[in-house]
């Protein structure tokens, strides 16, 4: 079978390898559809990802889809916990510190032919959905999982910093949720103007931080309830601490390239503010499909680019670049 390793930073290399043999509780997938995630492009361009480097070529790729040898189609969540420690038994598998995780560290991802994934974390999609739909339920778990940790309320106004693949998410999920303004920035105008098209009250191209100005005055000089900062970056990080007002909170979904977030300590003690960290995801799957099945939530609409497994390195090189939003390899 075919796969794709990253030797070195951006340095992917095709490689013919045996088919995986399944081990127990493993099912045996072909992979059909696998986006590239923006921790994807840490370990493209920076050969790794906060305090995990490169030791040996990897195969990237953890949002996935695929067909079982008995022909079901499955996403997959790309997470396995050791559901034994105390962090598991308390219903928190995506703060495991034992989890394997796809395209990460040393566990080889899904960005080959066929893969062996342990059965528990397969979830069976319906026919209407395409591979790629299935694959998008990865980064809308994470979307989900960071609109719970902000305990979004009806009538609520919400400010998302970023709007990739997730920020566009959170957009479509804040909503939902019944949030009356929100309020998207971005640096790239095809981003904003997504944010527009899929449910933002007003979309607001990042410069420089001036946006701040625009922010209050859509929210009558009130600040947001909650800050969903989307980006990793250090403006984005600022800006969200800004705009919320005394007693909201900043979820940090963001994870920047140097591994520091940093924030005025000053703003965020006199605001009172609550912060919180998003790690992954759980128990969303199921949650995701029924969003998706029933049209709540739009992921087809995210995907802009398409590039079969051999052209892997132009599919990064377009994702690298942020021409589009979110960049399939299909299989």
């Amino acid at each position: 079978m075919k796969v794709i390793r990253l030797h070195a930073r951006a340095d992917l290399q095709v490689q013919d390898e045996p088919d995986p043999i399944p081990g127990a509780g493993e099912k045996l997938i072909q992979v059909k559809a696998v986006g590239i995630c923006g921790s994807d492009l840490h370990w493209y361009a920076e050969s790794g990802i906060g305090d995990a480097q490169l030791e040996h070529p990897l195969v990237l790729g953890h949002e996935f889809a695929g067909i079982t040898e008995t022909g079901q189609r499955v996403a997959a969540d790309p997470a396995i916990p050791c559901r034994q420690c105390e962090l598991c038994r308390r219903g928190h598998p995506n703060l495991c510190q034992e989890v394997v995780f796809a395209g990460h560290g040393k566990q080889d991802g899904a960005l080959r032919e066929r893969m062996a994934w342990d059965e528990r974390n397969l979830f069976p999609i319906p026919e209407s959905f395409t591979y790629a739909d299935g694959a998008m339920l990865e980064p809308l778990g994470i979307a989900i999982h960071a609109v719970d940790l902000a305990h979004l309320k009806s009538g609520m106004t919400v400010g998302v910093f970023g709007c990739g693949t997730i920020g566009l998410l959170i957009v479509q999920l804040a909503r939902l949720s019944g949030a009356v303004t929100i309020i998207a920035t971005d640096r790239l105008v095809h981003r904003v103007e997504a944010a527009g098209s899929l449910g933002a009250t007003k979309a607001i191209l990042a410069e420089g931080g001036a946006e701040i100005q625009a922010v209050m005055a859509a929210t009558g000089g009130r600040g947001v309830d909650i800050a969903f900062e989307v980006a990793g970056e250090p403006e984005a990080v600022e800006m969200s601490f800004a705009a919320v007002l005394p007693g909201g909170k900043v979820i940090l979904a963001g994870i920047p390239a140097n591994d520091f977030t940093s924030f005025p300590a000053s703003v965020a003690r006199r605001k009172g503010l609550t912060i919180k960290m998003v790690r992954r995801m759980k128990h969303t799957y199921p949650r995701a499909i029924e969003l998706v099945s029933t049209g709540m939530v739009d992921v087809r609409s995210l995907v802009t680019h398409r590039f079969p497994l051999v052209k892997a390195t132009e599919a990064f090189g377009v994702a690298q670049r942020r021409d589009g939003i979110k960049v399939i390899i299909e299989i």
